[in-house]
């Protein structure tokens, strides 16, 4: 399924592409089987959180490296239908482009729902060169000889996140849009929120 919906994906920005509202999304685990999928949607200028929504769910599907989408999907879905405020960007903590099959959860979820999104991940899976110290600075995410995304440093000194495209948005935009997300921390608020949201909600079960 990743090797057939991958050819669906578009590594392009629409010339009308206008992000007023982005929506971070994270999925927690209780059990092995207990989910949480959290949606957190912010105004994308202010950082202002407008809605957010926590989802529990069971899955069944188990956990394959390479295959967390279809584990997580679900239950991040619910969350997304949930929202009352419609948002303009999916940030999806994991992989888009930069996935053994170009088909990461950030993809999966854009070409499903037909939002643009990215991928904003801890940890690389691909190679890269460090980028300059300053934020703002990059260097090319690699897979396969091939560049999958990039290693974005969102503040001077700190280690870099990984940005890869999901679906409807260029690679240039996706990291001006986490910088934009990140004006002082490491990872952007979208991320930041749903990661918080996602605590409370798996330790509070």
């Amino acid at each position: 399924m990743q090797e057939r919906l991958r050819t669906r994906v578009i590594t392009t920005s629409p010339s009308d592409l206008r992000i007023d509202t982005v929506a971070g999304l994270d999925v927690g685990y209780r059990s092995n089987d207990t989910v949480a999928g959290v949606c957190v949607v912010l105004d994308a200028k202010t950082l202002v959180v407008l809605d957010e929504v926590v989802v529990e769910d069971k899955t069944d599907f188990p956990y394959i490296a390479g295959l967390f989408a279809f584990r997580e999907m679900p239950v991040l879905l619910r969350a997304l239908d949930q929202v009352t405020v419609a948002p303009d960007l999916l940030v999806a903590d994991g992989q888009g482009l930069a996935h053994p099959r170009r088909f990461g959860l950030a993809c999966h979820l854009g070409v499903h729902t037909g939002i643009p999104s990215i991928g904003v991940a801890k940890n690389a899976m691909g190679t890269f060169e460090q980028p300059g110290e300053e934020r703002g600075s990059t260097s090319d995410l690699v897979m396969d000889d091939e560049v999958v995304g990039k290693a974005l440093r969102t503040q001077d000194g700190v280690k870099p996140v990984f940005v890869s495209v999901g679906h409807k948005i260029d690679l240039n935009r996706a990291c001006a849009e986490v910088l934009r997300l990140a004006p002082r921390y490491r990872l952007p608020e979208t991320t930041r929120r749903a990661d918080t949201l996602t605590r409370q909600a798996v330790s509070s079960g």
